[in-house]
């Protein structure tokens, strides 16, 4: 593969591996497990307990195993064709995943701030009727 296309690879796989992790950690279909776990990584009898459990609360943490599912489902390798360019791959896919979900948490937050505003403006206007 030549570099060109390993790079469009990175930048286009990075995209369904954010898009897991952000729903898993993130989105209301999954607040009851994501609850569980968040109680779990809390009051877990052992180090490893709380662990495992907190890695499913984690963007970061959930997109480095959402990655190497995706590494083994692709065969994906970045720079080098052996061993070595499956984890320049594994890394450089959860950075690029974690820099889309950075952006889409930034662009919620905007979005949402924009309707508190409306709604705010809204309710003045209702109040000089």
């Amino acid at each position: 593969m030549t570099i060109t296309l390993q790079i469009l690879w990175l930048l286009l796989l990075a995209l369904p591996i954010a898009c897991i992790a952000w729903t898993v950690t993130h989105e209301e279909v999954f607040r009851e497990p994501r609850e569980f776990c968040v109680n779990r990584s809390k009051i877990g009898k052992t180090i490893l307990q709380r662990k495992f459990f907190y890695l499913f609360t984690c963007e970061y943490c959930f997109s480095h195993y959402v990655t190497l599912a995706f590494l083994i489902l692709t065969d994906f390798h970045l720079l080098l064709s052996d061993w070595r360019g499956y984890i320049i791959a594994g890394f450089a896919l959860v950075w690029i995943a974690n820099v889309y979900m950075s952006l889409f948490a930034f662009i919620r937050q905007d979005i949402k701030k924009e309707k508190t505003e409306i709604a705010l403006m809204e309710e003045k206007i209702e109040d000089k009727k």
